[in-house]
């Protein structure tokens, strides 16, 4: 089975189904849907070999071939829905796919990309009967991962879980890498901090969050009320309006805190042009930090960030090593695994 097959059923172009399969932009959402069909009936995977029928996962005769080669053979499905900025273009969400899809390569498995927001026909294209498995990126509503819980194949979450839907997940240690980061900023004698990020706009910033509060209560420190600080009510539209706007209040106040330690380097940036915009000196007056080195909205005329190392193609990877150890034992218990990150100390944070 070839992509020019698979084309020439759904009555598009081989491109167009090269860019429906790689999960890659340009296809009409109706378009892609159908393609994914397509290409689950037909029996096409990423190698374009055409794959037997059967009735769930299975092993391949005689030893594998080549540097991580799988006794498994077949599909893994990388679900990625394009909410809260998460798509493969993404600094973040992109690499992490790549990992994921490497990983899955050298164990010559096949790999279907779906990035569609949800919809019943987005996984009503899908047929379980075909896959390994399914690696789930990012934020899923608790709806989506019921319906991947119905297809009924083994799935690990990338950031994110759901109280509802148990699923193995695999996750940066948030927690431990914030308190790390937040201890060391009041080792330098700052101790007025302000937390930026919503706590309920994902885990990960929720998990974050209680690692800066869990130091400063040990430190007897003031603690920012979530309810009524501006910076931990950030929406995602717009977020720079409201920082804009705090900053400006508190640099004509004389109320700026000592540092700003912020959920991502997306937040990370929008403080620090806040700050430069007002004529603050960084870090002399203030310092800041982020989370996730993606150096998102770099700006060359400001502070290199200070952030939390995220490995994010060895997210991916780790979620791969999970699903297989899954697949060879389906009855152990859900596991959710903490990657650690290394703290990079850079211009806009002076530890001395």
């Amino acid at each position: 089975m070839t992509m020019q097959q698979i084309a020439e059923r759904v009555g598009v172009s081989k491109f167009a189904v090269s860019q429906a399969l790689s999960g890659k932009p340009g296809v009409a959402e109706e378009t892609r849907n159908r393609i994914l069909q397509a290409a689950n009936e037909l029996g096409y995977d990423s190698k374009g070999k055409s794959r037997e029928a059967a009735p769930g996962p299975r092993r391949s005769r005689g030893r594998g071939k080549g540097r991580g080669a799988s006794a498994y053979k077949g599909t893994v499905v990388i679900l990625m829905p394009n909410v809260r900025f998460q798509s493969r273009e993404s600094h973040f969400w992109g690499r992490i796919v790549d990992g994921v899809a490497v990983a899955l390569s050298e164990r010559d498995i096949g790999v279907l990309m779906v990035t569609e927001n949800y919809s019943e026909r987005s996984l009503k294209s899908i047929n379980p009967q075909a896959l390994l498995g399914l690696v789930g990126v990012g934020y899923m509503s608790t709806q989506l991962l019921l319906e991947v819980r119905h297809l009924g194949i083994p799935s690990v979450l990338i950031d994110h879980e759901d109280p509802l839907v148990p699923a193995d997940s695999v996750f940066m240690n948030n927690f431990e890498a914030v308190r790390a980061m937040t201890e060391l900023v009041l080792q330098t004698g700052r101790t007025r901090l302000r937390f930026v990020g919503n706590p309920r706009y994902a885990s990960s910033f929720r998990d974050r969050w209680l690692g800066f509060r869990t130091v400063l209560e040990d430190a007897r420190l003031e603690v920012p009320d979530p309810e009524s600080d501006p910076l931990m009510r950030l929406e995602e539209q717009h977020p720079h309006l409201t920082v804009d706007l705090v900053v400006d209040e508190l640099c004509a106040r004389g109320e700026l805190p000592s540092a700003f330690v912020c959920a991502n380097d997306f937040m990370g940036y929008l403080i620090l042009k806040a700050l430069a915009r007002n004529g603050v000196n960084v870090p002399g007056q203030v310092a800041v930090t982020g989370f996730d080195h993606t150096d998102e909205g770099v700006d060359a005329s400001l502070p290199a960030l200070s952030t939390v190392h995220v490995p994010r193609e060895g997210l991916g990877r780790r979620a791969v090593e999970m699903l297989f150890t899954r697949l060879a034992d389906p009855d152990r218990p859900v596991e959710k695994t903490l990657i650690g990150g290394a703290l990079l100390l850079r211009e806009s944070f002076r530890s001395e």
